[in-house]
């Protein structure tokens, strides 16, 4: 249950923003209710998701397994759910995703940057960020200098919207049953 009501004012910037959100994901997502109470920082975290979604050093793919490592070690619902949704929109394959909590116990599944980018996502969501300088130095070596640093600024934004998801009170909207097979198929 919300900690914060998912009604807010409705001024212009939330009917536009309902608006977008029920246009490109048939719904309008929770966390820009709760944001929606304050109407500053609702703007800086929106322009700040615009201009995120324009970086395009790191392969997507990559960028999308981080996000999801650390919205699972954080154990945040929403995001696992919108992050399982969006992962099929990318294209991405139902059952890499669907492990991304136990990729540990999953490792067949993943490449070997996969799980560098995870064991990286997973190490820098700790309360005391646990990056070794090996660790670091390995994804540097593989990813160039452009995608570190784009890895490590999606991990932290992904780390942003976990922990306040989690301290709304933000639980699944039903973003992964809409990817689901039908029953019979």
């Amino acid at each position: 249950m919300p900690r914060i009501s998912l009604t807010p004012p409705r001024t212009p910037l939330m009917r536009l923003g309902a608006w977008y959100s029920r246009r490109k994901y048939g719904k309008v997502l929770d966390p820009g209710q709760a944001y929606g109470h304050n109407q500053r920082v609702l703007f800086a975290y929106v322009r700040l998701e615009q201009r995120a979604a324009k970086w395009n050093a790191l392969d997507a793919g990559l960028k999308h397994l981080a996000v999801m490592a650390a919205a699972a070690r954080i154990n945040c619902s929403w995001c696992m759910d919108f992050g399982y949704w969006e992962g099929r929109e990318l294209g991405l394959a139902a059952h890499k995703i669907e492990r991304v909590p136990q990729w540990q116990e999953s490792r067949e599944v993943f490449t070997e940057v996969e799980l560098l980018v995870m064991e990286y996502a997973e190490a820098m969501t700790e309360t005391e960020p646990a990056v070794t300088d090996a660790l670091a130095a390995e994804l540097l070596g593989r990813l160039g200098e452009a995608a570190f640093v784009e890895l490590t600024a999606m991990v932290a934004l992904e780390n942003m919207r976990s922990r306040a998801n989690r301290a709304f009170g933000l639980t699944s909207q039903g973003f992964a049953e809409a990817c689901a097979v039908p029953p019979g198929r």
